[in-house]
Order: C-alpha cells, then sequence, then structure tokens
C-alpha cells in the first residue's frame, strides 16, 4: 500500500470503531498516540479533520495495539483485531 493511501485510511467511524475494538476511551487513545482528548473528540464527532501527521499518530497506536486496517471489498475501509496465535494442544 502506498504512502498516500496509508495516510486516507482514518475515519471518523473507524476511529470510533477502532476504539471499540479494544475497549479504549477517548482518554486511553489521547494518552497512547500523544494527541490531546478534545481533538480525538472533535475529529470523532466531525467537528473537525485531523493533520495528516494527527491521524498517523492515532493509527500508529491502534496498529501498536493491535488493530489492522483493511479494505473491504465492496464496502470500503475496515477495521478488525489482530488475532493471537493459538495456543498449542497437550
Amino acid at each position: 500500500m502506498g504512502q498516500a493511501a496509508r495516510q486516507m485510511i482514518l475515519t471518523p467511524a473507524l476511529c470510533r470503531a477502532a476504539r471499540g475494538l479494544l475497549d479504549w476511551t477517548q482518554s486511553d487513545l489521547a494518552e497512547r498516540s500523544d494527541v490531546s482528548r478534545s481533538t480525538i473528540r472533535d475529529y470523532e464527532g466531525s467537528r473537525h479533520d485531523v493533520h495528516r501527521a494527527t491521524a498517523a499518530q492515532i493509527r500508529r497506536a491502534f496498529e501498536d495495539g493491535g488493530v489492522v486496517f483493511m479494505e473491504v471489498e465492496g464496502c470500503g475501509m475496515g477495521v478488525c483485531q489482530k488475532s493471537s496465535p493459538t495456543p498449542p494442544i497437550a
């Protein structure tokens, strides 16, 4: 995926969905991404857009937390959680 495509994947709805997958509050995301909670609140509420660098910080925090952003054919961008390897049965 090119640099430009990676920049465009975060939307307010995806941000809320990714937080939900991780069970993070806006404050949790703010702490992990070094972005103010008010910026996250306003972005998720579609009050304003965020700069590309801010979106990259938020996306990186989600990815570090185990979220995967992916293109879903016929639907657009989606999020899912990385699965942990299944432990071997003894």
